[in-house]
């Protein structure tokens, strides 16, 4: 009972780090993008309402939150900052009513930042446990 437990704990730890490392690949990605801004990113910056020389703070920023969620001891406070991150680019896509799938996106970044630090972190289990069947 005991090696199946150590199994399913070794498969839910290194899905999490398999999901936190999608999200934050893609976050940090997106920010070191922003400290370069290359054309599109300026366009669909300002095409979102935001002034370009607000760009390099904003990816800035993105970096520094995502640091803070790889970062164990700062983990989840690293996750409820990028949270209100991408609560305020659905409101920027919402505003400009830029498609469905923007939104829906920055959605599912939110879910795969939280599903894997539920998967990693006993803390955040023990917030939002799930019952056995």
């Amino acid at each position: 009972m005991a090696n199946t437990d150590s199994k399913a704990s070794k498969r839910r730890l290194l899905f999490g780090h398999i999901l936190s490392g999608l999200a934050s690949l893609f976050l940090l990605g997106d920010g070191g993008a922003k400290l370069f801004k290359p054309k599109p990113v300026v366009d669909v910056m300002t095409q979102l309402g935001y002034p370009e020389s607000s760009i390099v703070g904003i990816g800035a920023l993105l970096i520094v939150c995502t640091i803070l969620y790889l970062v164990p001891r700062t983990s989840i406070l690293g996750a409820v900052l990028l949270t209100g991150y991408l609560g305020g680019a659905v409101a920027a896509h919402v505003r400009v009513s830029a498609p469905l799938f923007n939104m829906f996106f920055a959605v599912m970044i939110g879910v795969l930042i939280w599903a894997g630090l539920w998967l990693k972190e006993p803390r955040v289990r023990q917030l939002f446990p799930v019952k056995d069947s």
